[in-house]
């Protein structure tokens, strides 16, 4: 196990070494700059600002400078934004993403893995059909849509929710429906395929024939095992929550890190960009761990390490 986290460790330290690295060069290589906007700066403003900010510094000298500092997450200041740190700006917009986050994965989880059982348990009839149906539909509708259609419907016609607020735990149900949709609907695709794997297998049809109920075979012998998939996929479905409240807090006004990286975009803010692109890559990295590790304690199959230190 030791031998195994170090390693994992490893893999890690390299991918954000990789990641900040074409994160800073690909910043560079973008047109204008960090002070350029509709208005032209005085060159004379410019240059001041630039040596203020060590942008005039030769290329090298700016990356080790970053990489130094990236790595004790100390991202630099706020190009746009004065007296702002980037960790300051991180820190206090990173709460409402996690909460929307968590809200998603729950709803994607609980509803998906429920959906994809009772399909498989009404295999060929008109609840695994209907249940399927609304799972392509959730793959195929774009989160960004799914979020208008929500706001037309139970914002505006219902006036159920706000349209764009960010006040208390009910403006928070919109928006966490519109990004658990499609994760929701491919793990019920997921789900049902395992499970129809599970109860088709030699010691589901052992137990049946000791005369267990459906309801104790289903749920106490084949639910965990068709679980399996699901927990590999929750790596994945973290980066595609995060990835995917970019769009879902701009359209919500969530004034959370995915707005925030959405407007440094637009702002030029590139200490913003880099450091908000390194710290989802941190997160990123350590949950797939982390279920990399869960997935070898629900499996008892599965050895999270060998004598030989290889999975």
């Amino acid at each position: 196990m030791a031998k195994y986290l170090l390693k994992r460790i490893a893999y890690i330290l390299l991918s954000l070494f990789l990641i900040i690295t074409i994160t800073f060069f690909l910043m560079k290589a973008a047109p204008g700059g960090p002070f350029a906007s509709e208005r032209k700066l005085p060159a004379a403003l410019e240059a001041q600002m630039n040596e203020a900010y060590g942008l005039d510094d030769p290329i090298y000298v700016q990356y080790v400078d970053y990489l130094v500092s990236a790595l004790t997450l100390d991202f630099g200041p706020s190009f746009k934004f004065e007296g702002q740190e980037v960790m300051d700006i991180i820190l206090r917009s990173f709460p409402y993403s996690l909460v929307l986050g968590l809200e998603a994965i729950l709803i994607a989880l609980g509803v998906g893995v429920l959906l994809g059982v009772f399909a498989a348990l009404k295999h060929n009839k008109f609840g695994d059909y209907t249940a399927m149906v609304i799972a392509v539909l959730g793959i195929s509708v774009p989160s960004f849509i799914m979020a208008t259609i929500l706001q037309y419907i139970f914002a505006i016609k219902l006036e159920m929710f706000s349209v764009a607020r960010m006040e208390s735990f009910a403006d928070t149900i919109l928006p966490a429906v519109a990004l658990a949709t499609t994760p929701l609907a491919f793990i019920a695709r997921l789900m049902r395929s395992s499970m129809l794997d599970v109860l088709n297998s030699d010691y589901i049809k052992t137990a049946k024939s000791k005369g267990m109920s459906q309801r104790i075979v289903t749920y106490k012998h084949g639910l965990r095992n068709a679980l399996l998939p699901v927990i590999s996929y929750l790596g994945p479905l973290v980066a595609g929550i995060l990835t995917g409240s970019f769009v879902i807090e701009k359209i919500f006004g969530i004034p959370g890190l995915g707005s925030e990286f959405v407007v440094s975009i637009t702002n030029r803010d590139y200490t913003v960009i880099m450091g908000t692109t390194v710290f989802y890559s941190i997160l990123l990295l350590v949950t797939i761990l982390i279920v990399d590790l869960i997935y070898g304690l629900v499996d008892p199959r599965i050895k999270v390490a060998t004598k030989g230190g290889e999975r």
